[in-house]
């Protein structure tokens, strides 16, 4: 199998529809539907939304939201970093590499990436080389934080531990 392209996706009604076969197989706080609902302007080309196509087929797909530097409670020095949401694969393409092959392109815009693992997926997580913080109730909010570090960065839980 060849290497999957990943496509920013275009915010228009025909992704709208993509969309909604996912949302009958995954949870459905996994759904980016009410997402791209909410952020529906016609052909918007810096949408957040990133996928897999097979043939004309949207088969895996990804949110990937940039967030400031002033809002970062997880790198250090603080920093622009990447939240990395709502990962899903259709049922029928899993374990094929279209999973990492979207968190590997995450990776490859060079930012720290923060996402939380889900329906027991923590050993996914680790394997892409993601490590989960010291929970902290206040900053974490009941979430199962793990973030990717690229070279020169570290976590703010291992700076503060210095």
């Amino acid at each position: 199998m060849s290497k999957p392209e990943v496509k920013r996706l275009y915010i228009n009604y025909k992704t709208l529809e993509e969309f909604q076969q996912f949302r009958e197989y995954g949870l459905e706080e996994l759904s980016m539907l009410e997402d791209l609902q909410a952020n529906i302007v016609e052909d918007d080309s810096e949408s957040p939304f990133y996928g897999i196509y097979d043939g004309n087929r949207l088969i895996a797909r990804m949110s990937l939201y940039p967030i400031d530097a002033k809002y970062d409670r997880y790198f250090y020095p603080p920093q622009t970093y990447y939240e990395l949401w709502k990962l899903e694969v259709l049922p029928e393409y899993r374990k094929q590499g279209y999973g990492t092959a979207l968190v590997e392109y995450a990776k490859s815009l060079g930012k720290p990436i923060k996402t939380n693992s889900r329906c027991r997926a923590d050993e996914f997580w680790k394997k892409m080389g993601f490590v989960p913080v010291k929970y902290n109730p206040i900053r974490d909010r009941g979430e199962n934080p793990y973030i990717w570090l690229p070279e020169g960065v570290e976590s703010q839980d291992d700076h503060q531990a210095e």
